[in-house]
């Protein structure tokens, strides 16, 4: 995995600037703790953090090729995996190029240098990445094709700055953070944030599947990749077959690795399925992780998102595929405890106890392990969400995981609302996002409403769980691999009618009948369960004490916005929402806006 940050400038000397340069490698370093390199020239400064998972002793970086002459070099800076790089380095073999290290690094490098920036149409998997061609005075900045990997930027007129976390680039004094009003919106609800949009002003994201190149004329970022839909013409057991077969070559390349590899099992569908494909794949028993909460067979209480606990099932599942399984209790007394370093992971508001379960997971997972696999994106691949399955939220004509519910918006002062307008700002939104939804000709009713609400999930909540599990498990150097973001599998189910993912009339009917001899009988038949939430009364006071102090501390950034009393009554309401465990949870976003707000001095214009 790792960190990586950089500095364009084509109107001053970098060389210069190396200290600035190295202190802004040095604050990714949790992302890397294996190794640091920084490369300097008079307009391009590269920095990296390693964690090393394949050729411990080689694949250093910034790493270097010669160019088109020798005091023209290529440099690269690169975090993720490319999964095939083993059958590129083959073709590049072929062509002629020589290596010096097993790394998939070196043969990024060495693909850019073969193919120009073609190269990211041959790479499968999970990246972040910049490359300075000194020779044509570039950089070229790519994110792999569903976003797994972040990559922010900030250009300014003559230069860009770069990082995989706003934390490197608030290293430098180019730029500070700062938000406004209009931003709330998606500061309350990141789901709602454009694809490349952050709530900081001047900070973007690279967009998924997109590269950005930079020379003396600015930054241009343009697509490399995006979904086409197509007829489908396979009948439902050729369908079956082929998800099948994806899965396995998948699994096989995402469990290469030169460090402990382990899997998070959760007892739900995607984690038993994957668990089950990875432990057939290696030699050994398979180590697996779950988490839970000390009490919380007395304290959970159904919610349409989480109808279970986790627990039994993942216990079952492990016996069952024969893994060696670790469940991690946490005391949910410590919850509050590890917000503050889940915030300074983030760099953006936290997730309050979803984000600091995760970390407290982590934290257990990397004594053991360096590698994990995960189960994301299978809800959104296949359709395992309850919105699709609720005639009127599909209709409904908004984000499906809005619904009719409430806003958090709606706890806006009269004239913040009055200015913002955010019920304007969500159709917008809406309409924006719906715009690009790749269509198929002659489609029409459910089908086509299906690939709509489909491609919505893939967008804003898919990005959400990503960067929560991208940025809780390089906080402590864990790299988390997610097999159903692999595009080629995507590709594929993207374009299987609706009709056949759900031809057993349940969630992810598809990937059920793809994997049904793999997985325990319970484990088949259970519904969708999100990750787990706690229910101790003690944590709910604590979150209820914390909103509390929001709503009556006057140097709150957020006091002279918010409509205290409605707030309140929210607070005190039990209606049951789809999409959130409590009213507390609803408003959790207000405690920890306020938080980054304070804790990262950021200012609201």
């Amino acid at each position: 995995m790792c960190g990586i940050t950089g500095w364009v400038d084509f109107g001053r000397d970098l060389a210069l600037e190396r200290p600035t340069v190295e202190a802004m490698t040095r604050s990714l370093y949790r992302r890397g703790p294996d190794g640091e390199g920084v490369w300097v020239s008079a307009h391009a400064a590269l920095g990296h953090r390693r964690l090393a998972v394949i050729d411990i002793e080689g694949g250093a970086q910034p790493m270097a090729a010669r160019g088109r002459r020798a005091d023209e070099p290529v440099v690269l800076t690169y975090s993720g995996e490319v999964y095939n790089f083993r059958e590129l380095r083959a073709e590049l073999a072929r062509l002629g190029h020589r290596f010096a290290t097993a790394s998939d690094t070196e043969v990024v490098l060495h693909a850019y240098l073969e193919w120009g920036a073609a190269f990211v149409d041959r790479l499968t998997g999970m990246y972040a990445l910049a490359i300075w061609d000194a020779a044509r005075e570039e950089l070229l900045l790519v994110r792999d094709r569903l976003g797994v990997k972040p990559l922010y930027y900030h250009a300014y007129p003559g230069g860009l700055l770069f990082g995989s976390e706003p934390k490197a680039l608030l290293a430098n004094p180019l730029f500070t953070a700062r938000t406004s009003e209009a931003e709330l919106p998606i500061l309350f609800n990141p789901r709602l944030a454009l694809p490349g949009e952050t709530p900081l002003t001047g900070l973007r994201q690279v967009r998924p599947g997109h590269l950005v190149r930079v020379d003396r004329s600015g930054a241009h970022e343009t697509p490399y990749w995006r979904l086409v839909s197509r007829e489908h013409h396979d009948d439902h057991a050729t369908t079956v077959r082929t998800v099948r077969e994806i899965l396995e070559d998948v699994v096989v390349h995402q469990t290469v690795a030169d460090v402990p590899l382990c899997a998070l099992l959760s007892g739900g569908l995607d984690s038993t399925a994957l668990t089950a494909l990875a432990a057939a794949d290696r030699s050994g028993r398979l180590r697996t992780f779950s988490v839970d909460f000390a009490g919380s067979g007395d304290d959970f209480h159904a919610t349409t998102l989480r109808p279970d606990r986790d627990a039994p099932f993942a216990v079952a599942a492990a016996r069952d595929l024969g893994v060696d399984h670790t469940p991690v209790t946490l005391d949910p007394a410590a919850l509050p405890g590890a917000v503050p370093a889940a915030l300074a992971a983030r760099d953006l508001p936290s997730l309050g106890q979803f984000d600091a379960s995760m970390y407290l997971l982590f934290r257990s997972v990397r004594e053991r392990s360096t590698v994990a696999l995960s189960g994301e994106a299978a809800d959104e691949v296949f359709g395992g969400y309850p919105w699709f399955f609720d005639e009127a939220t599909v209709w409904g004509g908004t984000f499906p995981w809005l619904g009719a519910g409430p806003r958090l918006t709606d706890c806006l002062a009269p004239d913040v609302r009055a200015r913002v307008r955010p019920g304007d700002d969500e159709r917008d939104r809406y309409a924006t996002m719906r715009a690009l939804v790749p269509r198929l000709a002659g489609e029409s009713g459910l089908e086509a409403r299906m690939r709509e609400v489909l491609y919505l999930s893939l967008q804003g909540p898919l990005h959400y769980l990503l960067d929560r599990k991208d940025r809780m498990s390089m906080a402590l150097g864990l790299e988390v691999r997610v097999p159903f973001c692999d595009h080629t599998l995507l590709e594929y189910v993207w374009n299987v009618p609706w009709k056949i993912k759900v031809a057993d009339g349940r969630e992810k009917g598809l990937l059920r009948a793809a994997v049904a001899d793999l997985v325990p009988p319970e484990v088949l038949r259970r519904r969708k369960s999100a990750y787990p939430a706690t229910f101790a009364p003690a944590h709910a006071r604590a979150v209820r004490a914390e909103l509390e102090r929001v709503l009556t501390d006057a140097a709150s950034p957020l006091r002279e916005v918010l409509d205290v009393p409605k707030v309140r009554a929210i607070a005190a309401s039990r209606t049951p929402l789809m999409t959130v465990a409590d009213s507390l949870h609803f408003l959790l976003p207000i405690v920890e806006v306020d938080r980054w707000l304070r804790a990262y001095g950021v200012s609201m214009a």
